[in-house]
């Protein structure tokens, strides 16, 4: 019974702490989800409108920040910027970092949902006239949202687990602060079954907005 009573206490003792840390976790998260898709959106918009100029140098950054793992592009980002005149905070680098990071996936992701388009409406826009930047953005990019929907989901909950990472540079986030707490307790179990737990709700929610706006956009 004490040591059920102790598991209890930790829970209790912990919650307000994982419910801080999940505030900074999710700042981390929105915030690199909407930097990085804005920065595939136009790095993938740039591909489109001038495949030859920007095409190897496309495949390059891609290629690079795909290839490597996230936590060396962080500790390049904390601990390079300040030899080019930029000190980061912590939570700048990370959300930076995770953005950079981010922003080469989504870039592919749209680079796949536009190729799921149909040559024939680009073509039969352009016969009647439409511009260029009319048929990218009011004929190909609703038609590419409905398909890179699922994707754009998926990318968004591994963004959120990356965010993670962001302990490695002394973010306090959930996983900060679960080390802190079995630091401080002894207890394993109870402050990582809350971490679990926190991952799964902010997961289930992203996906919950996921579905919501599938629903709308295929009406």
């Amino acid at each position: 019974m004490e040591e059920k009573v102790m598991s209890i206490s930790t829970v209790l003792t912990s919650a307000p702490l994982f419910a801080r840390a999940a505030l900074v976790t999710g700042e981390i998260s929105v915030a690199s989800i909407l930097l990085g898709a804005a920065l595939g959106f136009v790095i993938h918009a740039a591909l489109r409108n001038f495949p030859r100029q920007i095409g190897r140098a496309y495949q390059a950054y891609v290629w690079v920040l795909r290839g490597t793992p996230f936590l060396v592009q962080l500790f390049i980002v904390y601990y390079g910027a300040p030899s080019i005149g930029i000190t980061p905070s912590a939570l700048q680098a990370a959300i930076g970092a995770l953005a950079l990071y981010a922003s080469a996936y989504f870039a592919e992701i749209f680079r796949s949902a536009w190729s799921g388009i149909p040559l024939g409406h680009a073509e039969a826009a352009l016969s009647l006239g439409i511009s260029r930047t009319a048929l990218f953005l009011k004929i190909e990019a609703p038609q590419a949202l409905r398909f890179s929907i699922p994707l754009l989901v998926n990318q968004s909950i591994i963004v959120l687990k990356e965010s993670a990472l962001a302990s490695m540079v002394t973010v306090p986030e959930l996983t900060m602060t679960a080390g802190r707490v079995v630091a401080e307790t002894f207890s394993f179990v109870e402050p990582y079954s809350l971490l679990a737990l926190a991952y799964w709700a902010m997961a289930y929610a992203i996906s919950s907005v996921g579905r919501r706006i599938e629903q709308k956009v295929n009406f």
